[in-house]
């Protein structure tokens, strides 16, 4: 049983939430807006807890970040260094919406990753969770087969410790190498998203296949 804090209390902080319950983990949601959960939590029952972001960071052994870009910094400085040496998810992707469609606003040269890396500088950040939509975060049903999270991140121990709650809620994983893999999952994301503008459909995500 690993203590997590999600940070954030959108649709993917919650989806997270769920699945991290779901497997036999104690979970503190980190959010401004603490009443807005409270019917929420009450359904998960006594595994999960609600608390202020610095709440959530201090409860984590591993930490969520799960908040929409335009939040990420302020909610990584409310956690008032309390992610000192911990695992950080980094569930987020840097978009823009300037030119009336989503967009990377961080790209080529750096990325969203990075960028929560040097906001945190002492935590050991892991990119993850960041390349499917929420409803197939945990568990995801493919009828071709189950498909591939792929992280990133500086800190091997930290990749391991993500990997292996990625496979309970049913991922196998592929790490990409160093944190500046970002720079190539968070475009990946933005493929995921225009397909979905496109389609109207969520129900896909992404497999690397071998021969």
């Amino acid at each position: 049983m690993t203590k997590v804090g999600v940070i954030g209390s959108g649709v993917v902080g919650k989806a997270l939430a769920e699945g991290f319950v779901k497997h036999g983990h104690q979970v503190m949601v980190g959010t401004r807006e603490p009443a807005k959960l409270a019917e929420w939590a009450a359904a998960l029952g006594s595994s999960v807890s609600i608390g202020s972001v610095a709440d959530a960071a201090a409860f984590g052994e591993v930490a969520v970040i799960a908040t929409a870009w335009s939040g990420t910094e302020q909610a990584l400085r409310a956690t008032e260094g309390k992610l000192h040496g911990k695992v950080v998810i980094d569930a987020t992707n840097p978009l823009g919406h300037s030119a009336g469609k989503p967009e990377l606003a961080i790209g080529h040269t750096d990325s969203g990753g990075e960028q929560v890396q040097r906001w945190a500088p002492e935590a050991h950040v892991v990119k993850c969770f960041n390349i499917v939509g929420n409803p197939h975060m945990v568990n995801p049903a493919f009828p071709t087969g189950a498909p591939d999270m792929f992280l990133c991140g500086d800190d091997e121990g930290a990749k391991r410790v993500v990997a292996a709650l990625c496979a309970e809620l049913g991922w196998p994983t592929i790490d990409i190498g160093g944190i500046e893999g970002a720079r190539l999952l968070e475009p990946l994301a933005l493929l995921w998203i225009l397909h979905y503008f496109r389609t109207g459909k969520g129900n896909h995500a992404f497999a690397l296949l071998h021969k």
